[in-house]
């Protein structure tokens, strides 16, 4: 019941007081939690819909006050759970197809794909792609659903309780606001020939990504290469098994593939997976020994396989974290949508940021070879270093993330006389912040620290735009 919302926020177990207004319902539906925010479950009136496009009530004014205890029409963690795990898509107006349909027809079409020009791919696509616009749910550009009900959630306990602030754990280190990585999923021979230059680009901007790598594809990966990676301070994950789209098609052939997915993760000293084309099944992730995976995006209108997480933050699928992709990919944009502005990227981004969340990208050296494409990936690439030098986000490789994810969850607040302290490993880059109200809003305000930095400035960690407390506790 109140699980997501503890690992989410990071909160002393005792301002949770969530519990359940009635017995839920045998079946799963839409509903509203506010007017902004669309949630998939089962709820005590059972008045959800089958369709997000029917009429959705809004069971906001369902919530109960009793005793120490505010009853809800609904578990937030249930709900969490279905939007993280996608298990709305097949009530979501279709929003669940596949670009390529039954598993017969998407095998041909990844037997006959190397043999296609980009030009008859991008034409293909953009035709089993045209209705996106027409898709409901998840929201485009960015769903904030999991996001938008946690922070209903936060208000309603500020009330209930009758305090001014609810103290937790700040998610990310050192006190940024946000964060941002950069990732590369190389596909065939073009793009591992350009990855030396793709190095050179990002480094001109001071960015570091991850290179996800074909194990069985169209280019060798020799230990050469790999150190070739690794030595200039990116990371190497592993992408896939030979990206033929097939490799969560059929249950048993996705066990067999993963124990060959594992063997190549440990050879390549590899902490991160992501299938190809963005094909995924979470529920059948715990065969692959890994520690995060980057496969399931925020909105999939775009995407091989539709739906969304609905969420900008990272967040645990069994023992692996997942970080969602929560921007539209380098293809989608230049030759799906055919521009070639940072527009809809930075109006992503703000709109991430704005929730403090993960800005997270795919780059395919595969299709920057094109000196347009260049040109428009250094404007992003400029673009997020003025964000980094701003303070406003924290640029990390995915495996930073995930280290700091994990020590964060595993982090607690405690009361020490009239102040809280944090107790756990990695707690000296955690920041103490509060979630208070200002009018119907929850904002947070960040604690101030009173501790001398190495620098001589007085302050230790990165501050941040936007508001803190003015006393140090």
């Amino acid at each position: 019941m109140n699980g997501a919302f503890l690992d989410y926020y990071r909160c002393p177990e005792s301002f949770a007081t969530f519990g359940l207004s009635g017995e839920l319902s045998d079946s799963n539906g839409f509903f509203r939690f506010g007017p902004d925010t669309i949630c998939y479950g089962r709820t005590c009136a059972g008045n959800s819909a089958k369709s997000v496009t029917d009429a959705l009530s809004d069971v906001s004014d369902q919530v109960i006050e009793n005793g120490t205890t505010l009853r809800l029409p609904f578990s937030p963690s249930e709900v969490v759970s279905n939007l993280r795990y996608e298990r709305y898509v097949s009530s979501s107006n279709g929003s669940g197809k596949h670009l390529t349909g039954a598993p017969v027809i998407r095998k041909a079409y990844y037997k006959v794909r190397p043999m296609l020009s980009l030009s008859v791919r991008k034409h293909f696509q953009r035709i089993c792609l045209s209705d996106w616009e027409q898709i409901a749910f998840p929201h485009w550009p960015v769903d904030l659903s999991v996001e938008l009900m946690f922070e209903k959630l936060l208000a309603l306990l500020l009330k209930f309780h009758g305090v001014d602030q609810i103290p937790f754990i700040w998610f990310w280190p050192d006190g940024f606001s946000s964060c941002a990585i950069m990732t590369h999923d190389v596909e065939a021979l073009p793009g591992w020939q350009f990855c030396s230059t793709l190095m050179d680009l990002d480094e001109a901007h001071g960015i570091k990504g991850s290179f996800q790598l074909v194990p069985e594809g169209q280019y060798p990966v020799s230990a050469d290469f790999l150190n070739s990676i690794r030595d200039r301070g990116f990371e190497i994950n592993v992408h896939d098994l030979n990206h033929d789209g097939l490799l969560f098609t059929d249950r048993d052939l996705f066990l067999q593939r993963a124990e060959r997915i594992n063997l190549y993760g440990r050879e390549f000293g590899a902490l991160g997976f992501r299938s190809a084309v963005l094909y995924r099944n979470p529920d059948w992730l715990e065969a692959l020994d890994f520690s995060y995976d980057m496969s399931v995006p925020n909105v999939g209108h775009l995407e091989g396989q539709r739906g969304g997480c609905c969420s900008v933050m990272p967040f645990f699928v069994g023992n692996i974290l997942e970080l969602p992709l929560t921007t539209i990919q380098d293809y989608s944009l230049f030759h799906i949508l055919r521009q070639h502005s940072i527009d809809l990227w930075v109006r992503q981004i703000t709109l991430i940021l704005d929730r403090h969340g993960l800005a997270s990208f795919i780059f395919h050296p595969d299709y920057l070879r094109e000196s347009r494409a260049q040109e428009t990936y250094k404007t992003l690439l400029a673009y997020l270093a003025g964000l980094r030098s701003e303070g406003k986000v924290w640029m990390a490789l995915p495996r930073e993330v995930n280290q700091w994810w994990r020590q964060r969850s595993q982090m607690r607040l405690v009361r020490r006389g009239n102040a809280w302290e944090i107790e756990g490993t990695g707690k000296e880059r955690a920041r103490i912040a509060y979630a208070k109200l200002e009018g119907n809003r929850v904002v947070y305000h960040l604690e101030a620290r009173c501790v001398t930095a190495a620098d001589g400035s007085g302050l230790a960690g990165k501050q941040s735009n936007w508001p803190h407390p003015v006393n140090c506790q």
